[in-house]
Formats: C-alpha cells, sequence, structure tokens
C-alpha cells in the first residue's frame, strides 16, 4: 500500500493510539492538529494535550489554532496538500473549506455506533442508558454533528462490570486499529459509503459535573449505571455533613423503605425503585476502599436519610 500524506486531528488520550498505529502502519503523518496547551491539574500550569505531547515525542509537525475561523488558518491547512485527514476527538468544528481540503476528505473515528449517540459523550452515555452493546463507526465527515455517511463499524459487548474507563480503553484500541484497515480498504476501492439510518438517531449530551451527585429518586439500576458511566469523572457522590462520599461501585438490591434511607449494615440504600448496596467508597483525599472496610470507620447508621439532588429526576 502507497502511504497516505496524512494530517491527524485529535486532542485526549483516546485519540493516541490512533495516531500510533498509524504511524506503525507506515502512513505518512505530516502534521499533527491539536487544541491549544490548556491549564490542567492542581497547579494549573499550561499543559500541551496528550496528543500534542506524542506527536513532539515522534518527531511530528504540531499546530494548535484557537479556531478555523481565518483565513490564515484555513491556507495553512490546505498549503499541506494532504491526500486525507484523519480526525478523532479534536473538539473543534471543521468549516466545510477544512473538510474539503485534502485530496480524499476529512474522516472521523468516533466511538458509537452511528447514527446513535451523535455527539459528545457516547462512551458514558451508552452505559448509562444501558445498552448492550457499543463501538467504533468510521465516518466519511460533513458539515453536520457526526452525520456524515459511514465507511465501517466494528462492535462490542457493554457488560455489567462495564466503567467509562474501562470502555474508553477498549474503544481506543478498536478505534486505533479499524482506522488502519479503513485506510487500506479505502484507498483499494474496497469502501462503499453508506448514507446513515435516520431511525435510532440519539445526542450524547455532554457530561457535567452536576450530573456526579446522586439522585435517590431515581432507579437504583439508573443509579447503578451512572456510577460506572461517570467513573472516573467526574465520579458520583453523596453529601453528608458537609462532605462529599465518592461512590466508585455499587450493585443493585432488593429493599424498600423511604428514598435515600440506610436499611442495613451494608450500606443499602433506597432508591426510587429497588436500592443499591454500596461496594467500593471514598472520603475527600483518602484512598477508594471496600464498602465493608469504609464503613468500620464511618457512621452511617441505618435510618440514615441522604439527601437527593435538588429538582427533579432526570
Amino acid at each position: 500500500m502507497t502511504a497516505l500524506r496524512l494530517v491527524f486531528m485529535g486532542t485526549p488520550e483516546i485519540a493516541v493510539p490512533a495516531l500510533s498505529d498509524l504511524l506503525k502502519a507506515g502512513q505518512d503523518v505530516i502534521c499533527v492538529y491539536s487544541q491549544p496547551p490548556r491549564p490542567s491539574g492542581r497547579g494549573h500550569r499550561v499543559t500541551p494535550s496528550p496528543v500534542h505531547n506524542f506527536a513532539k515525542e515522534k518527531g511530528i509537525s504540531v499546530r494548535t489554532p484557537e479556531n478555523f475561523k481565518s483565513p490564515e488558518a484555513i491556507a495553512d491547512f490546505a498549503s499541506l496538500n494532504a491526500d486525507i485527514a484523519v480526525v478523532m476527538a479534536y473538539g473543534l468544528i471543521l468549516p466545510k473549506a477544512i473538510l474539503e481540503a485534502p485530496r480524499l476528505g476529512c474522516i472521523n473515528i468516533h466511538v458509537s455506533l452511528l447514527p446513535r449517540w451523535r455527539g459528545a459523550a457516547p462512551i458514558q452515555r451508552a452505559i448509562m442508558a444501558g445498552d448492550d452493546e457499543t463501538g467504533v463507526t468510521i465516518m466519511q465527515m460533513d458539515e453536520g454533528l457526526d452525520t456524515g455517511a459511514i465507511l465501517r463499524q466494528d462492535r462490542v459487548q457493554i457488560d455489567p462490570e462495564t466503567t467509562a474507563e474501562s470502555l474508553h480503553d477498549e474503544l481506543a484500541q478498536m478505534g486505533a486499529a479499524s482506522i488502519c484497515t479503513t485506510l487500506i480498504d479505502l484507498t483499494s476501492g474496497k469502501i462503499e459509503p453508506s448514507p446513515q439510518e435516520q431511525d435510532g438517531t440519539t445526542y450524547a449530551a455532554k457530561i457535567t459535573r452536576d450530573e456526579g451527585r446522586l439522585d435517590w429518586r431515581l432507579p437504583a439500576i439508573d443509579i447503578e449505571r451512572s456510577i460506572r458511566a461517570l467513573n472516573p469523572w467526574p465520579g458520583t457522590w453523596f453529601e453528608r455533613d458537609g462532605e462529599r462520599i465518592r461512590i466508585l461501585s455499587a450493585q443493585v438490591v432488593d429493599g424498600k423503605g423511604q428514598v435515600g434511607e440506610i436499611i442495613d449494615s451494608n450500606g443499602s440504600i433506597v432508591c426510587g425503585d429497588r436500592a443499591i448496596k454500596l461496594l467500593v467508597m471514598q472520603r475527600p483525599g483518602k484512598s477508594a476502599t471496600d464498602a465493608e472496610s469504609f464503613l468500620r470507620g464511618y457512621e452511617l447508621p441505618v435510618g440514615t436519610i441522604l439527601e437527593s439532588r435538588q429538582g427533579s429526576p432526570q
């Protein structure tokens, strides 16, 4: 296979395996685009993105425009004379002039089975919805939000232990393998783009920090899914005596009582339907521990009523 002159556009850790595998496959990555360095960590030090750092280690030129609104930014991109651009979790809107600049256009690695879960948080929303499967879609980009024609899809099961963290890592590797295969098939004429179906379209809204506060009025199954979907960020928690207690793992159990009530010494909490038993917990500034050990050092008496998130259940 003749190597393509390729521009890679990505920002977070999930996109690094794809860039790495494209290099291993012998593709000619002529430039990387990533979002500008941002303040990060407790010290708020301005830090390049994971993709930016990886590209620098490999000696690849990196560009970090704030956007593509200026003629100069568009001209700089067009001057690369790329065959194709591969985009994964870049985080910037690409205007028509950018989408059409490479000879073969821009293709996107999206971590859902489009048209389900278009948008910002497909991994978390798939778990929260109780989906049995998700996967990776390689898509020819157009001006819509994840609306382009599908070039390839690969699937993976979501099981009862799947967390956002574990699914993130699995889909990162799957996306890397999928894009390499797609480029081979695309250049050899083996792929016929398939327009997306309109039935089954859903949107994965961006995760907010406030979603981490548990709402005991919801069914226990929804709460348990949220605990897995929001692990590790923003994490799920309840507040007691001014302290946020994080819940990292729980299971659905039978239980009755007042919503938010602790009903046994195992830390089982009544929900809108059934109850959840706490399995792994964490206090601020402390290490996570199994609930049995946690509750030996933290009083959560039977009959305690935990407050729910303010407002109506989602």
